[in-house]
């Protein structure tokens, strides 16, 4: 099958959140399994160059129209982490990429409703007909208008539209001047079925246009496809999700175990698997090392993520001193968007400086947060929301209890200790409901108080969760079926 992933990200050259890991992990995995996969993105100025191999220009006569002109791009073609990916890159006085960051300009909507155009005429022009364009998230979701209301007519009859909801906290509103700028007439398309945004009569809602026009529909994982169809989750587009149902269902994301893996992470001082794992522990004697943490008989819970509020944050400041008031050592990894977030979390940090159990790291640092997993004991992951969630997966692999809000993909992975319904071989973490600081103490008391008094049990929980294979080859499958399903 030929597939063609149009997105905003693609680990590891142009990473902000999951939706970068999601692309790179599934393109691999159906690309080694016989299907001709390529990703298109734009050609940031900020990415990482050094990660793309043979970079080099294929395409230079491709011009877009976009409001009253047509617009000349460059297309290059590059391998990252052996998946094929092609850059557009535009000339013109908008200057659409080269603004030193992916997201965060005012005009994100125009940027990439031309990104989305722009994808669709060089797959034209170039003669490409896939079989499935998989379009990820709001910044590509005018494609599959695009495609079906003016490429359909030029010759694009083959392809089908599979469209994935990464977070339905961004999705896209904006002005109807957009649907001009990409020659579509507002008439036609602005009305509650079409464009129109569910609460907002003077906007339209890419992502809505997006669910609308795409043949099926997904999110990353089954629990949060229910909650943002029956929840404050689905921030106003429950009743579309609704409408268009029969198309709509949640696969989990996986991760890519050659990337997250104690067996074979280059990084780590030493190699573990669940049958090696006494190894964990040299990580964690070195993790002590580098943080300067003192060496006692305590287990150290951390926190590796973005700081801002869907994560959690005042809960991870709770659970800070709760740890510390309970015998245990606390690391957290972490920067925020939000200097006033990242201000508290520096407060927190100038004053437990000289704490010899407790290290917090205001930065980012992918070689120390393979460390932090691999040598801490818990992890802590008390989400607001989370459509999917990464940390849990890779926790649970390095053999870190995780300790979750049941809310999301986080309720697909995480099986608590206790009060699962799942036979004790498949609990594998603890879960908390109520997003308080009661129900983060409920769980932490139960899996310090394990850790403490029952450490062999709170051995096999560790085994029993680096066991789960949470690797993309479920997901890839899933997919495939559904691909398969909207070609015939």
């Amino acid at each position: 099958m030929y597939i063609v992933m149009v997105t905003p990200e693609c680990a590891p050259v142009a990473k902000v959140g999951g939706l970068s890991d999601v692309v790179q992990g599934l393109a691999y995995e159906l690309s080694i399994r016989g299907n001709a996969v390529e990703v298109i993105l734009p050609k940031y100025d900020c990415m990482w160059y050094d990660r793309i191999w043979g970079l080099e220009k294929v395409f230079s006569d491709l011009w877009v129209p976009f409001h009253d002109q047509q617009i000349h791009c460059d297309v290059y073609f590059g391998f990252m982490e052996g998946v094929k990916c092609f850059f557009i890159d535009p000339h013109s006085d908008h200057n659409f990429f080269n603004r030193g960051q992916f997201y965060g300009e005012n005009d994100d909507p125009q940027r990439f409703a031309f990104f989305s155009k722009a994808a669709l005429e060089f797959m034209l022009q170039s003669g490409k007909h896939p079989d499935i364009i998989h379009c990820h998230d709001w910044q590509t979701a005018l494609l599959p208008v695009l495609l079906y209301s003016q490429y359909w007519h030029r010759g694009m009859t083959h392809p089908r539209v599979c469209f994935t909801l990464h977070n339905l906290k961004h999705q896209g509103i904006t002005g109807k001047f957009i649907l001009r700028q990409v020659g579509l007439n507002p008439a036609e398309f602005v009305n509650q079925e079409r464009l129109l945004d569910n609460f907002n009569p003077h906007a339209i809602n890419l992502m809505k246009g997006g669910i609308v026009y795409s043949n099926f529909i997904t999110t990353v994982s089954p629990n949060y496809a229910q909650e943002i169809q029956n929840s404050g989750f689905g921030y106003g587009l429950q009743h579309t999700l609704h409408v268009h149902g029969g198309k709509f269902g949640g696969v989990l994301n996986g991760i890519d175990y050659n990337m997250w893996n104690p067996e074979i992470d280059h990084t780590l001082p030493s190699h573990y698997s669940a049958d090696s794992l006494d190894n964990k522990y040299v990580n964690k004697e070195a993790l002590r090392n580098r943080l300067l943490l003192q060496h006692n008989y305590k287990p150290i819970i951390s926190v590796v993520t973005r700081l801002d509020e869907q994560k959690g944050v005042g809960l991870i400041q709770h659970g800070i001193h709760y740890a510390l008031a309970h015998g245990c050592q606390f690391v957290l990894l972490g920067t925020s968007p939000d200097p006033e977030i990242n201000n508290q979390f520096l407060a927190i940090k100038h004053q437990l400086n000289n704490n010899p159990d407790c290290h917090l790291e205001i930065s980012y640092n992918d070689e120390l947060a393979r460390l932090i997993y691999a040598g801490s004991d818990m992890m802590l992951v008390p989400s607001a929301f989370e459509p999917c969630g990464l940390s849990q997966m890779i926790a649970l692999k390095y053999g870190t209890v995780p300790i979750v809000r049941s809310v999301g993909g986080l309720a697909d992975t995480v099986f608590d200790a206790d009060y699962s319904h799942r036979p004790y071989h498949e609990r594998n973490g603890y879960c908390f409901q109520d997003l308080n600081n009661e129900g983060l103490e409920s769980a932490m008391h139960r899996a310090i108080g394990l850790w403490y008094t029952y450490p062999q049990y709170f051995r096999e929980l560790i085994q029993n969760g680096m066991r789960y294979d949470y690797s993309w080859n479920y997901p890839a499958v899933h997919y495939l079926n559904i691909f398969n399903y909207i070609k015939e």
